[in-house]
């Protein structure tokens, strides 16, 4: 079983710079609690291929998880799979960008969650939960972008 999250929100910022911030992994902690640390692999600006390597905290138990980034169009889309095999992984997800009037950026982030072995019966939980948080991750996004990129 599998199935789709996603959220959309309005970040008061080029999208240029929100593409730079978000197609950085190492800043996923700045939005997501759940992410204890991350590093990219290698330590060079992100392009297709790049991995980030990260721990994360599900349901109070700690994961290692590992994603690759399978496209990159700047400054509109980023793409990644998870390649790190745990009970409930990413399969596909990415962040769509669209420049709006003013300077503003929407940004569409959305993940494919797919279970495998006990995770089959895991998935539909991890479903419901992200989807229940999806506003509120789109709007994490939203403060954490506009406190770390500098407005002209």
């Amino acid at each position: 079983m599998s199935g789709q999250f996603e959220a959309t929100v309005e970040v008061d910022r080029p999208v240029e710079a929100v593409f730079d911030y978000l197609a950085d992994g190492r800043n996923d902690p700045q939005f997501s609690p759940r992410v204890l640390g991350i590093e990219r692999v290698p330590d060079a600006p992100t392009a297709v291929g790049t991995v980030f390597r990260s721990t994360v905290k599900d349901a109070g138990m700690k994961t290692a998880r590992e994603f690759r980034i399978t496209d990159l169009e700047a400054p509109v889309r980023i793409r990644w799979a998870e390649v790190s095999k745990n009970t409930v992984t990413a399969r596909e997800g990415g962040y769509d960008l669209e420049s709006l009037a003013g300077g503003r950026t929407r940004v569409r982030i959305h993940n494919v969650l797919e279970g495998h072995g006990v995770g089959k019966l895991l998935v539909g939980l991890a479903l419901a939960a992200a989807r229940k948080d999806a506003g509120a991750f789109g709007s994490r996004i939203k403060a954490a972008a506009e406190a770390a990129i500098v407005q002209r």
